[in-house]
């Protein structure tokens, strides 16, 4: 009888999840070439091929299917039984992955992440950022952070701070020959930079008057797709940006941009860290809920 391994029956439920030995592998840990060493060995070992491959897509086959659907119950039991163990640690260790977006990952980083893994060194964590919103279990990440209205409600969430903002800005140099906009129309006489969202589409700059929202297709010169290109962009003087709050919060005090439309940018839902409820949680995935805890009671506002 083979000597199977338990990261295999991981990888190979990964690679039928996200359909993509690429994408499974960023899952699992390892290199795409490690991934797939691992799982034509498994496949050698079973005397069954697994999956269909083609340079364009990777699909289970009937026995991968039957395997796939007889293993995956029998791993969720294994991994919850070492979850129960892992809970009685008394120094956390393991990985933990969370999934955010750029902008909540720079906000989230120092005071959570950092500060977790100065306490707790022997924890890895595994910060994925990305646009699109997610299924953060059948993706194999342990948190998500997106703001409050986007958290599923099957999670617990915890608030992370206080009501976030937009920021409309420009510096002080681009407005010496323009007059700043008054209101958000009149960004439609202005050099823009605008932003593609993941989905391929441009971001509509949104603004709220007397609680009823507007939208603004601006225009302008350059088109990118991360705020801190964007923020290089207007710092350089080509127009006016659209950005959160905490991105250029720094850059308004400072006096290098120039806050407009403020009046207009009303409070948005605050950060939240959401999990799915669990059973016996891993010592470093308590700890971690414990800091974020921690961390919003610091950031409550008074």
């Amino acid at each position: 009888m083979g000597t199977y391994k338990l990261s295999d029956f991981d990888a190979v439920l990964a690679i039928a999840r996200r359909g993509s030995f690429r994408a499974a592998a960023l899952d699992v840990g390892m290199s795409t070439s490690a991934l797939s060493s691992a799982v034509a060995k498994l496949e050698e070992q079973l005397g069954v091929r697994l999956f269909n491959r083609t340079t364009r897509s990777v699909s289970l086959t009937a026995a991968g299917q039957r395997f796939v659907d007889q293993v995956k119950p029998a791993l969720k039991d294994i991994h919850g039984a070492i979850d129960t163990v892992r809970s009685q640690q008394e120094t956390p260790t393991g990985i933990l992955r969370i999934n955010t977006f750029a902008t909540a990952g720079r906000e989230i980083l120092s005071p959570l992440v950092l500060e977790y893994l100065r306490r707790f060194p022997r924890v890895q964590i595994d910060l994925v950022t990305e646009g699109n919103l997610i299924d953060i279990v059948a993706d194999g990440f342990d948190f998500g952070v997106r703001s409050q209205n986007l958290v599923p409600t099957d999670m617990i969430a915890i608030p992370l701070g206080p009501a976030r903002r937009y920021a409309v800005v420009a510096t002080p140099a681009y407005f010496e020959s323009r007059e700043p906009p008054k209101v958000p129309s009149d960004l439609m006489a202005h050099a823009c930079i605008r932003t593609r969202l993941p989905n391929g589409g441009l971001f509509r700059w949104q603004f709220e008057a007397e609680g009823r929202p507007v939208h603004v297709d601006v225009e302008g010169p350059i088109t990118l797709d991360e705020a801190s290109l964007a923020r290089i962009a207007v710092l350089d003087g080509l127009g006016i940006g659209f950005f959160m709050e905490s991105d250029v919060r720094e850059d308004i005090e400072t006096g290098r941009l120039v806050r407009i439309l403020d009046a207009w940018t009303p409070p948005l839902a605050p950060l939240c860290l959401y999990y799915p409820s669990r059973r016996n949680p891993p010592a470093a995935f308590k700890a971690f809920v414990d800091l974020a805890r921690e961390l919003a009671r610091f950031l409550r506002p008074s």
